[in-house]
């Protein structure tokens, strides 16, 4: 089958991840992918170094952040002579909160070429704070758009739902939830502990981010008094990076910043005792789900579908605004109890295995993409 992706390539977020883990993984089947991103090459379109069978389409583009992306005036018109060129056999797009998304159905539509979309921006279940209010209007924003496409894959059910109540069709959303290539993310030994001295050792990663409240597992780090021989270990970089090192320099805080090695960090992964996870809002993180792959005790808030990966035992689950006072009880009783940890890791473990596997979501998106493409041909079967 030959997809045509659109999404984004830069600057990174889950966003970037999502798309580079999907479309390599549809190329390991055998798929054709295009991948249409935007960018500011010249060339417009070229051989992507990811495999021969992959062509890379550019679309100009005004501005592009982690969140937002402006596309130019000339966007939509190249992205439309892109997919008449090429006649993909369906489009998916990772949507990037752009007004191109909104123009998407309209232009498939015309081409008679089947949509599909992936929709994870992060949310809150409950509206408990300005960034949780603010990403559920971005919901409402999208809800009416959504109902135009042919399928809307979303990555729980608290998503499924809360879009149903925003008025977008129940047959239109297919959850298909995020997932880890379990050949690279596994329990494993791994010497980190020895590198940062750390007789226990815990772990943020992600970005540095007002989203992603680190400052208060921060606070709840310091209120633990962990101890000689515990380490906290920040992997990530973000706006807030700078002004919360200045104030949390303590020696058992550990900087390491955005690592590019992906087995640095899954070496890391293997090496902690615990890894936290503080957001005010989520879709359903990925380094979450890596870290429990790899056998890890996560904690996690009740933001987006976090909670809903780790209930029942799978994790510890906090409440988004108490954050930094469930950990000062939490922290101490893992770090003297080492066999909580452990089991934590295996349930986390368990739990990846049976539900979130990169294979697995791979194989239901094949299915999805048979759906469709079978009711586009009916469809167009119908109008000849």
């Amino acid at each position: 089958m030959h997809i045509a992706w659109l999404g984004k390539k830069s600057p990174f977020c889950g966003n970037v991840t999502y798309g580079r883990e999907i479309t390599n993984a549809l190329l390991e089947r055998g798929n054709r992918v295009t991948f249409l991103h935007f960018d500011q090459s010249s060339h417009g379109h070229h051989c992507d170094s990811l495999s021969e069978r992959s062509e890379e389409v550019s679309i100009p583009f005004l501005f592009k952040s982690q969140i937002l992306t402006i596309p130019s005036l000339k966007s939509g018109k190249l992205l439309a002579d892109a997919l008449k060129r090429l006649q993909p056999d369906i489009v998916h797009a990772s949507l990037t909160l752009s007004p191109l998304d909104f123009r998407l159905p309209e232009i498939c539509a015309d081409l008679n070429l089947p949509l599909v979309a992936t929709f994870h921006p992060a949310f809150d279940r409950r509206v408990r704070s300005i960034t949780s209010g603010t990403q559920h209007l971005t919901y409402q924003l999208y809800a009416p758009c959504l109902a135009h496409y042919d399928r809307v894959i979303v990555f729980s059910d608290l998503q499924r739902d809360l879009l149903i109540k925003l008025g977008v069709p129940a047959a239109t959303l297919a959850v298909i939830p995020n997932g880890v290539d379990i050949r690279r993310y596994s329990p494993g030994p791994s010497a980190v502990k020895a590198d940062l001295y750390a007789r226990r050792l815990f772990i943020y990663q992600g970005r540095i981010s007002p989203e992603k409240n680190v400052e208060a597992l921060l606070r709840g780090w310091r209120q633990a008094d962990m101890g000689p021989g515990c380490k906290l270990a920040i992997v990530g970089g973000g706006p807030l990076e700078a002004s919360l090192k200045r104030f949390y320099d303590d020696d058992d805080i550990i900087w390491l910043g955005y690592l590019a090695s992906e087995q640095r960090r899954i070496d890391i992964l293997r090496a902690a005792d615990g890894f936290i996870l503080p957001s005010f809002v989520e879709g359903l993180s990925l380094s979450l789900l890596e870290a429990m792959a790899c056998g890890t005790a996560c904690i996690a808030t009740d933001a987006g579908a976090d909670g809903e990966v780790l209930a029942e035992g799978a994790g510890i689950v906090l409440d988004t605004q108490r954050v930094s006072s469930q950990l000062q009880t939490i922290l101490p009783i893992l770090r003297d109890h080492p066999e909580i940890t452990q089991l934590l890791g295996k349930k986390a473990q368990e739990r990846v295995l049976q539900r979130y596997t990169l294979r697995n979501n791979i194989s239901a998106l094949e299915v999805l993409y048979g759906q469709v493409t079978a009711e586009q041909r009916l469809v167009c079967g119908q109008r000849a």
